[in-house]
Order: C-alpha cells, then sequence, then structure tokens
C-alpha cells in the first residue's frame, strides 16, 4: 500500500476523541496504574472514548474532586509508600509497559517517598501472577476496551485480594479506603451490566480476559517482567518477558540465545540496516548510545515494530540503553545500565562480538554477556575483564540534535539515580555531588 493509504487506514483505525490505545502501551499502562494509585477513580482506566461511559467518568470525578477539596484531601494524601507498592502489584498483574518501571519511581519522588529498587521490581514479579490475556502480550490478546468491559482495575484487584497481595488501607480517590472500595465493587451493578455486555457483544466470558490466579496459571501466562543483568548490564537490564514468541522458549520456560553482535549507535541506523538485509536470525542487535545522555532516553519503537513484522525477526535479539513502546514484543532488552556514555560496558561492544541472552520467564532470572570474538570464546568473568580494558565505540556520542537544556537534564539525572530512579533531578544527591567534587 501506498503511505497515504497507510496513514488514512491509520486515522480511521485510531482516531477517535480521548481515551486511549487498545493495546496495554505506555498510555494504557499509565491509566491503570493512575487508577492502582488511588489517583483515578474506580472502574474509570480504559474506559472506550466517544461512548457515555466517558462522560459519566467525567462528571463522577468532577463530583470526587470537590468532595475531596471539603474535606481538605491534596494529593499528597493519596500518595505512600504503599500506594506506590500497589501500583507496582497491579502493573504486574497486567502485563504492563515497560515504561513504568521509568514513571512510578519518579511518581514516588515527587511524592517524596522513597523510590522502588530493581530488587522491589524483582520481588514484586516474582510474588504476582499475571491474570490480564491483553495485546500485546496474549496468548489470545485481547483488545483494552474488553479489559474494561471484564471489570479492568477492581476486577484484577478483587483477584489480588483474596491472594493478599494488596495494602486495602489505603486512601483512594474516592475519599475512602481501597478495601471498601473492592467491597462495594464486588457487589455492584456496574460491575454485572458491563461483564453482561462483554459476553452479548463479543461473545467472550470475562474470565477469559482477567482470569482467576488457578484458570491463569493452566494458561501458562508468564509474569511480566525480567531484570537480567551480566557482564553487558552490571546495574540491570529489563525485558517484558511476557511478549517473548513463546516457539522460541524453550519447554522449562527459559530464551537462550547465542549470536553475533550487529553493533549501531543511532536507531536510524539500524533501521537502514535492516531494509538492506544485513540483520539476520540470529544476530545481537546492539543498539548503543540512546540513553538520556545519548538522546534523553528516545523511545524505540522503530526498529522493535519492524522485527515483530519479520518473519525472521522473533530470531533477533535487540540489546540497548535505550527504552522501548509499550506495544514492543519479542526478545528486546532495554534499559541496559550503566548507559553506554556514562562509560558502561555496553559501549565496548564491537560489531561481530559474541553475546549470550538467557532469560527464564518462570524464575524472572537472566543473564546478558559478552562471552567471544572472533573464533575465540570465554567466560562472563573473562569477558568482563576483557570489556574493561577496551575503548568506547569510536562512533559513541550523543546525537548532535540534543538540545542543551536535555544535555544538562541528563547529565544531572545520573546523580539522581539514572534510569532505574527514574531519570529525575534529586537536588540532595546533585548537591552531596557537587561537595564531593569541591572537595577533590
Amino acid at each position: 500500500m501506498t503511505l497515504d493509504e497507510a496513514a488514512e487506514l491509520g486515522c480511521r483505525a485510531c482516531g477517535s476523541p480521548g481515551g486511549g490505545c487498545q493495546f496495554l502501551g505506555t498510555a494504557a499502562t499509565s491509566q491503570v496504574v493512575a487508577e492502582a494509585l488511588g489517583m483515578a477513580l474506580p472502574h474509570s482506566a480504559l474506559a472506550p472514548s466517544g461512548q457515555p461511559v466517558w462522560t459519566e467518568l467525567a462528571v463522577r470525578s468532577a463530583r470526587a474532586l470537590r468532595q475531596l477539596e471539603a474535606r481538605g484531601l491534596k494529593g499528597r494524601d493519596l500518595l505512600t509508600p504503599a500506594h506506590v507498592r500497589n501500583a507496582m502489584v497491579v502493573h504486574a498483574a497486567f502485563g504492563g509497559s515497560t515504561n513504568l518501571l521509568l514513571h512510578i519511581p519518579a511518581i514516588a519522588h515527587a511524592a517524596h517517598l522513597p523510590r522502588p529498587t530493581v530488587e522491589d521490581w524483582i520481588q514484586i514479579n516474582r510474588a504476582v501472577p499475571r491474570l490480564v490475556d491483553v495485546l500485546p502480550n496474549g496468548p489470545v490478546g485481547h483488545p483494552t476496551v474488553r479489559v474494561f468491559l471484564a471489570g479492568g482495575v477492581p476486577e484484577v484487584m478483587l483477584h489480588l485480594r483474596r491472594l493478599g497481595l494488596l495494602e486495602l488501607g489505603v486512601l483512594t480517590a474516592t475519599g475512602v479506603a481501597l478495601g471498601q472500595v473492592l467491597d462495594a465493587w464486588e457487589a455492584c451493578e456496574r460491575r454485572t451490566r458491563f461483564r453482561q455486555l462483554l459476553r452479548e457483544l463479543d461473545g467472550v466470558d470475562p474470565d477469559e480476559v482477567i482470569l482467576p490466579p488457578d484458570r491463569a496459571r493452566a494458561r501458562g501466562l508468564t509474569s511480566t517482567v525480567t531484570f537480567p543483568r551480566g557482564n553487558l548490564a552490571p546495574e540491570g537490564s529489563v525485558i517484558k518477558s511476557t511478549a517473548l514468541d513463546p516457539t522460541v522458549v524453550g519447554a522449562d520456560g527459559v530464551f537462550r540465545h547465542e549470536g553475533r553482535a550487529k553493533v549501531f549507535t543511532a536507531e536510524a541506523a539500524a533501521m537502514r540496516a535492516l531494509k538492506a538485509g544485513e540483520i539476520h536470525a540470529g544476530d545481537v542487535l546492539v543498539l548503543m548510545g540512546i540513553g538520556p545522555l545519548g538522546t534523553g532516553m528516545e523511545e524505540t519503537a522503530q526498529i522493535t515494530i519492524a522485527l515483530k513484522h519479520l518473519d525472521f525477526g522473533k530470531h533477533v535479539t535487540l540489546v540497548t540503553d535505550g527504552r522501548f513502546s509499550g506495544v514492543s514484543t519479542g526478545a528486546c532488552l532495554g534499559h541496559v545500565g550503566p548507559e553506554a556514555l556514562a562509560g558502561g560496558p555496553l559501549g565496548r561492544v564491537r560489531d561481530g562480538d559474541r553475546i549470550r541472552v538467557v532469560v527464564d520467564q518462570r524464575r524472572l532470572e537472566g543473564q546478558v554477556d559478552f562471552v567471544g570474538e572472533a573464533d575465540r570464546v570465554f567466560s562472563p568473568e573473562e569477558g568482563a575483564e576483557i570489556l574493561a580494558r577496551r575503548p568506547s565505540h569510536p562512533g559513541l556520542s550523543p546525537h548532535p540534535a540534543l538540545p542543551e537544556d536535555t544535555r544538562l537534564w541528563a547529565v544531572l539525572q545520573q546523580a539522581g539515580g539514572g534510569t532505574w530512579g527514574g531519570c529525575v533531578y534529586d537536588a540532595g544527591a546533585i548537591a552531596a555531588a557537587l561537595a564531593r567534587g569541591r572537595a577533590a
């Protein structure tokens, strides 16, 4: 088809007022997390735009705001460490976008709360089963409107409450505690009516979209995210392990790939190589220098979407210090830390290096290691020593169009905890770093 035809079809598919994506990308996941934080009204996330329910939610939200104001309650009263933990638990149960691993720590920082660490994310994702079958995760991949009709966030929370995974005493935007909200949801007519609509309109059982825990386990729904470490990611990386193609995962639930590196320092260069037929099944595509210091941590979507729709794409692994669109699928490891321009070992990889990636979907463990060059193979420990002696890639540099204020932010956010800290200014940490510099 022509570009004009593709543009028109895109507008017809997506051009409606308000709402979010039909898949659980970053926008839709942000709605879910806002509700899980207690900052949005129950059963508001993923509401279909252009429908009467949209107007109804606006009216109810305005009334709730007036009631909170009358009681003297402010946003800070609705955000505690328990709220943040609930949001992380619901994110795991939905299988949400990896971009929220940036946003949730940033929200916590803005609320003067402790920011979750990689270890916190790992612990929660090990404890929380994924319960939602939604695009782009599957296995069926229902659109988000079906998740809304099946009961949305409160329905998922009912299951999580039964598993003892939620903090029920937290205050919500309704002005009452979460436990009371869920009691009301379980018995309300709205829940019954919307779930019945899903059966009538789409012929879909609501419990096949938001699955009870036993059914989710029987369907083989895997946990949301895994955080591989290794000599290329000593501070960690992240992969949306729900989005791995099941045909490339072993019967033991482990994805294994070892291949030669194809190195790029810009997504545009990687796209040109892909279009020219220079990327093949078995390759490990290393995309470096697109973290905060390189591009402001631009969203890497073109290359991941292209790989998704190529017949050999599931046999290519992508390793990058950038971040992904919420719709990205496949063996895509992002947020590699430290980023290449901060001296991270990823910035020392060269074309032809042998890279080994292991992702265990069940144990939520993984490794991403440099293990060979030319015809020589060595251990990850030897690989770390070799990388430490290498200079950075000669093509590694900040994007020439990176604005000065973004460059300043990128430097300062490193002192504030970097990617895993939410890419935010931390005045205390920055001041301490300056003081150390003056003392030195």
